[in-house]
């Protein structure tokens, strides 16, 4: 029988100790920390992502139940609520941003060369905005309307393995073509966004560095056409063509040429139309590509349906923010397992997996993988012999 450690903590392995306590040092998480360090802290919320925890009470709760087994798996403090809570509130949030950025740098790394349905060299980069509503009267540091309140989650994800690359919480109140003065352009790399994103001034400097986007124009875009390029209208491309902004200060923010592509959907019926400053991809490249950006929705309601980011456990605002980074950061840690354990079914069945045999000591690949033989052994042994 295996002795071994659990899957908790062998999943642990797969995060970088020395780059996580450089991050506390960073922002001075342990100072004058007796016993309950940010290292238990991250574990302990962790844990909670994991398990599916409703609350930090049923989060202390089991962890207590599991004591001896925590402490092998790295939780050295002592768990209490009231301790859990305060670390929460009070310990800078930005040490798990930090740590959920270098978590991020090697996944990118290990996802780079797969395949997302297009044959690009480029990498190519969707962006959106989620809203996560909030109560007024817990929340009124996050008030968003005189109702309610809400923060936003921009993402910017990598379409190679679905990984974001980049992270900002932010005040419900702030609008998406903001996100993109902290945004870092990468020579090259494809941006594919929304009409919420169109600000010409900022499609400019994007241009400046090197950098390709592709969005959806407004109706309103005053736009001056040049000449047409030759399509197939077969593809679903109505017309391709090179423009020039006419608008009185669009024409000032930015003064280059456009390329627009209209595209009709055969499926849906429904009518689009794209500018890009990108003059060498396929017209339905194009239109592709742009399809893709369904998949930053698609993460935004993964996250919000297998990780605890809709229910918070504190009402501060460091202990939310605390408690989202977590949550990214343990997604990006089980997408790491999965890409160095080449495992084929996808990350809401490992979290399954794991929320189910997270102390259980058995090696962590034996975990995902069907032992058959095991199986029919195991029924076997226990079954009772009724006839000889």
């Amino acid at each position: 029988m295996y002795q071994g450690r659990t899957v908790f903590s062998q999943l642990l392995d797969f995060m970088t100790r020395h780059r996580f306590h450089r991050c506390v040092g960073r922002y001075h998480g342990d100072l004058r920390t007796r016993s309950f360090t940010c290292h238990d802290q991250f574990l302990c919320m962790s844990f909670a992502q994991l398990t599916y925890r409703q609350s930090l009470r049923d989060t202390v709760l089991c962890l207590r139940t599991m004591k001896k087994k925590t402490y092998h798996a790295g939780i050295k403090g002592k768990v209490s609520l009231s301790t859990l809570a305060d670390a929460n509130e009070k310990r800078d949030w930005r040490i798990y941003r930090d740590f959920a950025m270098t978590l991020i740098a090697q996944a990118r790394e290990l996802y780079s060369k797969d395949d997302f349905g297009l044959q690009l060299e480029e990498t190519a980069f969707a962006l959106d905005s989620s809203t996560i509503d909030l109560c007024l009267s817990v929340f009124p540091w996050a008030r968003f309307r005189s109702t309610k309140s809400g923060i936003k989650l921009h993402t910017l994800l990598d379409l190679r393995g679905n990984i974001p690359s980049f992270v900002s919480v932010t005040d419900a109140k702030v609008h998406d073509v903001n996100i993109l003065d902290f945004i870092i352009p990468e020579p090259g790399a494809i941006y594919i966004m929304d009409r919420a994103y169109l600000d010409f001034s900022k499609l400019w400097e994007m241009s400046i560095r090197l950098a390709y986007f592709i969005l959806r124009a407004k109706t309103n875009t005053k736009l001056r056409r040049l000449y047409s390029s030759s399509i197939d209208k077969t593809t679903g491309i109505l017309c391709d063509q090179t423009v020039l902004l006419s608008g009185k200060d669009t024409s000032e923010s930015y003064p280059e040429k456009l390329r627009r592509i209209k595209y009709h959907d055969p499926f849906t019926g429904k009518r689009f139309v794209f500018l890009t400053n990108n003059f060498v991809l396929d017209s339905r490249t194009v239109a592709d590509l742009y399809k893709c950006r369904w998949q930053v929705e698609l993460f935004f309601k993964w996250i919000k349906q297998h990780l605890r980011i809709k229910k918070f456990f504190g009402t501060t605002e460091n202990a939310v923010k605390t408690q989202i980074w977590i949550a990214i950061s343990v997604y990006v840690l089980v997408a790491i397992m999965k890409k160095r354990l080449k495992l084929e079914m996808s990350l809401y069945t490992i979290m399954q997996v794991i929320s189910i045999s997270l102390f259980e000591k058995i090696p962590l690949h034996q975990v995902f993988t069907e032992n058959e033989e095991r199986k029919e052994k195991g029924s076997w042994h226990v079954q009772l012999e009724l006839f000889e």
